[in-house]
């Protein structure tokens, strides 16, 4: 070892050499007094456990190592995952397009229920202004009946039976006829504008024409059977239900030229020659075979003057009487009653549908017009024709030596026929004192006269394949007690916006004499 000492002075140097001898003798005599330090035994170390060692100390350091360039990585990693600005581009186009496509179906859903509430709201206004219309169609007939019953002429009618008529017709639209079957006496027309000048379709009652026909044709045979014909009902039943299957097939039968050539021996079809001004005549079904016109009465068009003449006729004894207004007092003291002519047809074939009519009143279609105290035979009509639903009956009473022919029409979207013969029953009520204190009055209905029911109203309208809306409706109401006086007779009277009907009878004579050539009387 060399030392590079400075400059010093002689002193000086003599220490440090001084110095330098005492250091080195202090570090000889401390290497010789100390002693051997006694070194314990050390086993052998095995590789194995030195391999062990070094592998328990290697992994803490490689794991921190490990974590450490983990770490060192995901920093790299989350620096280097930093979104582009073309990703954020992308990543906002997809979102403003997923919002959009939730707007535009919110969108489209709402329209869809703004559109189903609009439809809904079109059909209401069209449901509203359909029955607006149907209410102004209503009142529109109603007020039509009132002013022409006003209008009316009454000279030469019986008072009594028009202020029955008019109440019982109450606040119907329609017109009512009430004659004598024998001689074509007029006692009233209510309504004469719709009764003389009105045409209207006549719905089932044609089922009495269809009935005849059949009969005097030998297609339905005494029994009321169809002839060679495989159907479960009677004629009777068939004419109490107002059957249409039933003639229509008689009707297939019978043809179009055949049925019209009864109707016109029945009076329709032509004027009745009533002693009244524009008399209307009517419609028969030219050249159409639709088996409708069997049942239902389809491209006919009767007034009640005429279905008054046809029941008549049924009753009469085939008699085709001229409907008068006796106007004169003369003619109201000894009126004898005209026939314009008298019907070829049988009058044992014109009986046999008496029956059918007696069953319409105890048990079938015009139920609401029965007592039995009176023996009333009438055939309900009910279709839609002029517009609107039409409610018809024809009947006459007592079936023995008839005094009375009871017609009535009826307009309206509730009207049907079993409804006018309500409005019959109650004219019959009123008018019940005169029939039986009539000497010709018998309340005994003979044993060829009383129908032979064998089916009821249900199974009636399972035969009836034809049956639909336009058609004679069955009656499930019970007939009144005819004998006891004490029991009110309740009818169906439809309840109605309009008051009833007042009407002050015009006494004065106002109608123009009318000179006809009267026919021969036989």
């Amino acid at each position: 070892m060399f030392f590079i000492l400075p400059k010093l002075s002689p002193r000086s140097a003599f220490g440090v050499v001084i110095l330098f001898v005492f250091a080195l003798l202090s570090t000889n005599v401390t290497a010789q007094t100390k002693k051997p330090a006694v070194k314990p035994a050390v086993k052998p170390v095995t590789k194995a456990k030195t391999t062990a060692k070094t592998t328990a100390k290697t992994p803490a350091k490689s794991n921190s190592a490990v974590s450490k360039k983990e770490t060192a990585k995901s920093k790299t990693q989350t620096k280097n995952s930093k979104p582009t600005k073309a990703e954020l581009a992308a990543a906002a186009e997809k979102k403003r397009i997923e919002a959009e496509r939730t707007a535009v179906a919110k969108r489209a859903a709402e329209a869809k229920r703004q559109a189903a509430l609009a439809e809904q709201r079109r059909r209401e206004q069209a449901a509203r202004e359909a029955r607006e219309r149907q209410m102004a169609f209503e009142r529109g007939l109603k007020s039509e009946t009132r002013e022409n019953i006003a209008n009316d002429n009454t000279e030469g009618e019986d008072l009594e039976v028009r202020k029955a008529a008019i109440n019982a017709l109450g606040n119907h639209a329609g017109t009512v006829v009430v004659m004598e079957p024998d001689t074509g006496k007029v006692l009233t027309i209510v309504n004469q504008e719709w009764a003389i000048r009105r045409g209207f379709k006549p719905c089932s009652t044609i089922k009495l024409v269809t009935g005849v026909a059949g009969l005097n044709e030998k297609i339905i045979n005494d029994a009321g059977a169809l002839q060679n014909k495989r159907f479960s009902m009677n004629l009777d039943d068939a004419l109490a239900h107002s059957n249409n299957s039933y003639f229509q097939v008689a009707g297939s039968d019978i043809g179009n030229e055949r049925l019209i050539s009864y109707a016109r021996a029945l009076g329709l079809g032509e004027k009745t020659g009533i002693n009244a001004p524009d008399e209307s005549a009517g419609k028969l079904p030219y050249r159409n075979n639709n088996a409708r016109i069997y049942s239902h009465g389809d491209d006919f068009e009767v007034t009640a003057l005429q279905l008054g003449v046809m029941v008549s006729a049924v009753s009469n004894g085939g008699k085709i009487v001229v409907p008068q207004i006796p106007v004169a007092r003369s003619e109201k003291a000894s009126f004898q009653g005209f026939m314009r002519s008298e019907t070829s047809i049988p009058n044992p074939t014109l009986q046999r549908v008496l029956p059918g009519m007696i069953g319409a009143v105890n048990y079938g279609t015009a139920r609401r017009a029965a007592d039995d105290s009176m023996n009333i035979a009438g055939k309900t009509g009910s279709c839609i024709g002029q517009g609107s639903w039409l409610g018809l009956f024809a009947s006459v009473a007592p079936v023995v030596n008839p005094k009375y022919a009871v017609i009535v029409i009826t307009r309206g979207q509730d009207e049907r026929g079993k409804y006018a013969s309500a409005i019959a029953g109650k004219i019959y009520q009123s008018l019940k004192y005169r029939i039986h204190d009539s000497k010709e009055f018998s309340n005994k209905l003979p044993l060829a006269l009383k129908p032979q029911q064998k089916i009821d109203a249900r199974t009636s309208q399972k035969l009836d394949t034809s049956a639909g809306d336009d058609a004679d409706e069955g009656d499930t109401a019970k007939p009144p007690p005819a004998k006891n006086p004490a029991v009110k007779v309740v009818t169906h009277q439809k309840k109605d916006i309009f008051e009833p009907v007042v009407i002050e009878v015009n006494r004065e004579p106002t109608r123009p004499r009318i000179v006809q050539v009267k026919p021969n009387q036989k």
